[in-house]
């Protein structure tokens, strides 16, 4: 999705470009998909699906966490 998205940058560079600049057009976008693919690589993205699955999973986490501290509650005031 993310190369995608680099492709559609840089389709929409190239048609904003003088007609005068064209001749240079492949050297530019090679080097400006080089420079974007490095700096995205950088942000350590995720995708959205792994993004949610990690969400449903925290929160799975945070219910039996929960549902522990609770269960310690429970005891301490058994011992009390």
């Amino acid at each position: 999705m993310l190369k995608q998205q680099v492709e559609a940058l840089l389709s929409d560079i190239g048609k904003i470009l003088p007609s005068d600049m064209q001749q240079a057009k492949s050297e530019l976008e090679s080097n400006l998909r080089a420079a974007l693919t490095a700096s995205l690589a950088k942000l350590e993205l995720v995708t959205r699906e792994e993004f949610d699955v990690q969400t449903i999973m925290l929160q799975r986490t945070r219910t039996q966490l929960d549902a522990l501290h609770k269960r310690v509650q429970e005891l301490e005031e058994k011992l009390k």
